[in-house]
C-alpha cells in the first residue's frame, strides 16, 4: 500500500507549480474566486485564461482517477446531506467576496509574498475555521459532546 502522505506531497507540488506558472506566466495570482468572478463577469478575450484555469482546475479529479484507484468517495449523508454542502459552499463565497479574496489567493500567493493582509486574512479565516469545526464537531458526528 502506497503512504497516504504522497497524495499530500503531489497536491501540494502542483498547486505551487500552477500558482507559480501563473505568476511568471502572466504576472497573475492565482486566487480562484477572483478568476472565478472576472471569468463569469465578462466574456472579454483576456478572460481566456481565467476559463483555461478553471477547466484544468476542474479536471484534476479527472486525472487523478485515470492514474489512481478512481474518483475519492464521499458520503455526503454522513455530515448532513447536500443541503449543508451547498449552505457551507453559500458561506465561503460569501466570506471570500467579504475578505475580498479566497484561501488560494490570501493562504497560497498571498502568504508567500509576505502580504501583511494576507497573513492576517490567513490567520483571521483559520482561526474560524477551527472554531467552527470543534464547535459543530459533536452536531455534525450526533454525539452531542467531544469525544
Amino acid at each position: 500500500m502506497q503512504a497516504e502522505w504522497i497524495w499530500g506531497l503531489a497536491g501540494g507540488l502542483m498547486i505551487g507549480t500552477a500558482t507559480w506558472l501563473l505568476f511568471a506566466g502572466i504576472g497573475r495570482i492565482a486566487g480562484i474566486s477572483g478568476i472565478l468572478f472576472h471569468a463569469v463577469q465578462s466574456a472579454a478575450p483576456q478572460n481566456r485564461w481565467r476559463w483555461v484555469f478553471l477547466a484544468a482546475l476542474l479536471s484534476g479529479p479527472w486525472l487523478l482517477a485515470a492514474v489512481g484507484d478512481g474518483l475519492p468517495r464521499y458520503d455526503a449523508g454522513s455530515l448532513g446531506g447536500a443541503p449543508l454542502l451547498v449552505i457551507a459552499g453559500l458561506m465561503v463565497g460569501l466570506g471570500t467576496r467579504l475578505g475580498n479574496g479566497c484561501t488560494s489567493g490570501h493562504g497560497v500567493c498571498g502568504v508567500a509574498r509576505l502580504s501583511p493582509r494576507s497573513l492576517a486574512a490567513t490567520a483571521t479565516f483559520m482561526l474560524v475555521g477551527v472554531v467552527a469545526a470543534s464547535a459543530l464537531r459533536p452536531w455534525l458526528l450526533g454525539t452531542g459532546a467531544h469525544p
